[in-house]
């Protein structure tokens, strides 16, 4: 058999032609081209020499026609408005891309528009889903009967037979309040997020739960995750007489950016002295010299490693039990507020 690599003219190199010029078989060609698989480094040498020549590629839907795998995972996010989103999405990548394996991004304007995306989903014969999202048990025991893994990235349901990892959105909203109340704030202003976001019910619960029984006094406020959202609720409530707070809890940093323009800028407000203001969320602009945000920081690689070992096992592994696991956020202390 003729070793020497040959230049083709006119048509795209396969499989059986690299096989043929290096002199091995294509089963070989292909354990080169696949992340982990097992292959002795001359055999990869001739497989690579061959390829370079003939400026081929693997065909990525042959090897999954072969596989019976399209070496795809559906990433489902319900907005883009989080500013964790790029690096979450950045470290999904890298893992992923690691083990040979592509994401497809699906974006939702609102948790609601699950239906919608798991319709275009389904077309793409994807191997597992993550997502940021959250789904009815119709929608998951629709992953379920196609026979694709599922697991939910920064949702907890403890309820349901499905693997999950997610920050303790409860507890990490619960210790910021204590710092606040332990700091002598009487009067709060708690602003939550989408009505049907999960994440905000979460963090708006436990702030509530730890103010509960306090000599305070509590506004609940009706955010939307949004910058403007969030200065249009705090001109509200700073023009209202009935209540005059010396503390907002705002259920992510987006929010707080927004509450801290507003009370500086239009209301002259010196921050943390006349008013203490939390975030959730930990994105890199909380470190800015501007706002030196008090935040909650999520463990995003920690959770993003999970989801993804989480998810390749099931893959492999379609019988292995469900898991759940929660981590613990991290109290950055910025200049924002005087935690006690």
């Amino acid at each position: 058999m003729n070793s020497k690599p040959i230049k083709f003219e006119g048509k795209r190199a396969t499989s059986y032609d690299v096989a043929r010029a290096a002199g091995v078989s294509q089963s070989a060609v292909s354990r080169c081209f696949k992340a982990g698989a097992s292959v002795s480094s001359k055999t990869r040498a001739k497989v690579n020499a061959a390829a370079k020549a003939m400026d081929y590629q693997p065909n990525a839907i042959a090897r999954g026609l072969i596989s019976g795998r399209s070496n795809i995972v559906g990433v489902l996010i319900s907005k883009l408005t989080n500013l964790n989103y790029p690096q979450i999405l950045s470290e999904l990548n890298q893992k992923f891309d690691e083990k040979d394996i592509h994401i497809l991004l699906f974006t939702l304007d609102t948790e609601s528009d699950v239906d919608k995306v798991l319709e275009k989903v389904w077309q793409y014969q994807v191997d597992g889903i993550i997502a940021a999202a959250q789904f009815t048990e119709a929608q998951i025991s629709a992953c379920g009967d196609r026979g694709i893994p599922l697991v939910f990235y920064n949702r907890l349901y403890p309820q349901s037979s499905i693997s999950s990892v997610c920050c303790d959105h409860y507890e990490g909203e619960r210790l910021l309040v204590e710092g606040l109340l332990n700091s002598g704030r009487q009067s709060f202003a708690v602003m939550s997020g989408p009505v049907d976001s999960s994440v905000s019910t979460a963090r708006t619960k436990g702030a509530v739960a730890q103010l509960q029984g306090s000599a305070v006094d509590v506004v609940e406020l009706e955010g939307d995750y949004s910058y403007f959202g969030a200065c249009s609720v705090t001109r509200e409530v700073m023009n209202s007489s009935s209540h005059k707070p010396d503390a907002f809890v705002c259920t992510n940093d987006i929010m707080a950016f927004g509450c801290l323009d507003t009370l500086r800028i239009e209301y002259k407000m010196n921050i943390p002295e006349d008013i203490s203001v939390v975030g959730f969320d930990g994105v890199d602009a909380a470190t800015w010299l501007n706002y030196d945000l008090t935040t909650v920081v999520q463990p995003i690689e920690r959770m993003v490693e999970a989801a993804v070992d989480m998810l390749l096992e099931r893959i492999e592994q379609p019988e292995v039990p469900a898991e759940k696991r929660l981590f613990a956020g991290s109290i950055r202390y910025g200049a924002t507020a005087l935690l006690g």
